[in-house]
């Protein structure tokens, strides 16, 4: 078991990437305000997602260049608009996933009850992880956090279950109103993931592949799907508490980060018992902070390669440079943000999910052209549910925009 724990990598860095917001925040939010209503929503993002997401590591192993190499081939607009919505997305993603870290930081630590200032610490401390360790540091530390996270969900979830005798609806609800369908996007936003993780994806396999050469087209894949699997039980568990422990109650989540962190970890307590409280709030806390950690590096690490591409700067010295502006940038909204967690969380959520069909056409595209090699081209059956993907994340951003 821990042999095969060693051997996974970029698989588990997109699972830890993933069971964030999405799954912390989200995911309790939907079982909370909506039973398990939302449960076809959270099941078939993560079906027409997939593809997708899948289509980063295959390209990076069966070419050996990432995503980033990819979009130039399809022409440097491709590239250019790569570059401009990384940039536009960046700051509310990162802002997002760091005020939620630091909400449980002032639950877990206290010390200060002012977000912005945990913000700080939070941002400092990841910028050295990244500088002392970088990729092979980050790999090791996520086998860790996410295996605690499934432990604790896990037994949360049964004990909840075993705890409750109230009989729920597994009716399917379609939100209506500009609100409910708003929470409904943002809700698949982030489902499991932005799509956009699937070229940060492509640099970490590359980066796996540096470390352990034996890292094959074939064990990506595998290593992927693994990952993934982790993000759905989890999600599935995340709006089951959310269901369990508060779907009924007329308690609605708080918008600050501090309180939000509360209510959080009293749903692991509620189901299992004060005596959990500490090791909840250590999962809690490690889960959002490795998320925190892998958006910190993705975003500068796929910028980085594309000034590559574009110019003449090295990779290392622009990728620090993005990792600056990123930090600066991402402190400076939540100065001003810092009671606003809510509507940080649905704005980066909304933006994601819009810029999704982009990052799905691109890579259906170019895994499925001359520049994959044909034996990792798709097969009919992904080509057909890519297709499905694409009709999908379009038809549902049309009905969002339809709706404002």
């Amino acid at each position: 078991m821990i042999q095969k724990l060693k051997s996974l990598g970029p698989g588990l860095l997109f699972a830890g990437a993933s069971i964030g917001v999405s799954h912390l925040v989200m995911s309790t939010r939907a079982g909370a305000e909506y039973g398990f209503g939302l449960v076809w929503a959270l099941l078939l993002v993560h079906l027409f997602k997939y593809p997708f997401f899948q289509y980063g590591p295959r390209y990076a192993m069966a070419t050996g260049e990432s995503l980033v190499d990819g979009y130039k081939k399809l022409g440097k607009g491709v590239l250019i608009t790569y570059f401009i919505l990384a940039i536009c997305t960046m700051f509310t993603i990162q802002s997002a996933v760091t005020i939620v870290t630091a909400g449980l930081a002032i639950n877990l630590f206290g010390l200060t009850e002012n977000p912005v200032t945990w913000s700080l610490v939070i941002t400092i401390v990841i910028v050295l992880i990244l500088l002392i360790g970088r990729y092979k540091l980050l790999d090791n530390l996520m086998k860790v956090i996410i295996v605690i996270l499934t432990i604790t969900t896990i037994t949360s979830v049964i004990a909840a279950l075993l705890g409750s005798e109230t009989t729920y609806s597994f009716m399917q609800i379609l939100p209506e109103g500009s609100l409910e369908i708003g929470f409904l996007i943002a809700f698949l936003g982030w489902m499991p993931s932005p799509l956009d993780l699937s070229v940060i994806h492509s640099l970490w396999a590359l980066e796996k592949k540096k470390d352990s050469p034996e890292f094959s087209t074939e064990k990506s894949i595998s290593d992927f799907n693994i990952g993934y699997v982790f993000t759905i039980i989890l999600g599935l568990c995340f709006l089951s508490l959310g269901v369990l422990v508060m779907y009924g109650t007329g308690e609605s989540f708080s918008s600050s980060a501090g309180g939000f962190a509360q209510q959080l970890i009293a749903l692991y307590t509620n189901a299992i018992g004060d005596w959990m409280y500490l090791i909840i709030a250590i999962a809690a806390f490690t889960t959002m902070f490795s998320t925190t950690l892998t958006t910190m590096d993705a975003s500068p690490r796929a910028l980085s390669s594309v000034v590559s591409l574009l110019s003449k700067n090295t990779i290392k010295k622009s990728y620090w440079f993005w990792i600056s502006l990123l930090s600066i940038g991402t402190i400076f909204i939540l100065n001003y943000l810092k009671s606003e967690m809510g509507t940080i969380v649905k704005i980066a959520t909304i933006l994601s999910f819009l810029s999704a069909p982009f990052f799905a056409i691109s890579n259906f595209v170019l895994i499925s052209g001359k520049h994959t090699p044909k034996e990792w081209r798709p097969s009919l059956s992904m080509k057909i549910l890519s297709y499905f993907g694409i009709l999908f994340l379009i038809g549902f951003s049309v009905w969002y925009l339809m709706n404002l």
